[in-house]
């Protein structure tokens, strides 16, 4: 998967912005503040991802590919490899992130971002 396919994908979601937080490699796209896709721009190999807890379970048993999240909550958060795994799949497991997060934030916020 290429690095432009991936981002051109979160940045067509609704309230999707494109941080820096921890270094100047690591690029965090967030949905109204809250963190739902991380990459490492100069070894794009990966993205961590949030997941449903149960399905991140089955994901992680199905795909080789799919491991717990480094360095994050491993119940939450899945580190997904791209080698072997379709786009098709691994953008729908960024849209699954995306409404994971969409889903926990506030009613009216999240009534608004439904409506674009």
């Amino acid at each position: 998967m290429s690095f432009e396919i991936i981002q051109n994908h979160c940045l067509s979601k609704a309230f999707v912005e494109e941080t820096f937080p921890f270094d100047e490699s690591t690029i965090v796209w967030k949905v109204a503040g809250k963190m739902f896709c991380i990459g490492d721009i100069n070894n794009f190999i990966s993205i961590a991802l949030k997941c449903e807890p149960q399905y991140a379970i089955e994901l992680r048993e199905e795909y080789e590919q799919i491991i717990p999240g480094f360095h994050l909550n491993k119940s939450l958060w899945n580190t997904v490899y791209f080698d072997g795994l379709t786009s098709e799949f691994v953008i729908s497991l960024i849209d699954h992130s995306y409404e994971q997060v969409v889903q926990k934030l506030p009613k009216k916020l999240r009534e608004e971002i439904l409506k674009s």
